[in-house]
């Protein structure tokens, strides 16, 4: 019984692409800084519409 097996070294990252992690860290927190600024100025633009 012949099993064809073909090992890959784990260390191997064939998806990851490690050349732009600061760039993605900081568009992240930039990316959710700008998301949480339009809410909050939603919410206040609502809170005086509503009252």
């Amino acid at each position: 019984m012949d099993a064809n097996i073909r090992m890959t070294d784990p260390r191997e990252h064939v998806n990851e692409e490690p050349r732009n992690d600061l760039f993605d860290l900081v568009m992240g927190v930039v990316g959710m800084g700008g998301l949480m600024t339009v809410i909050f100025f939603g919410m206040v633009i609502f809170k005086f519409l509503t009252e």
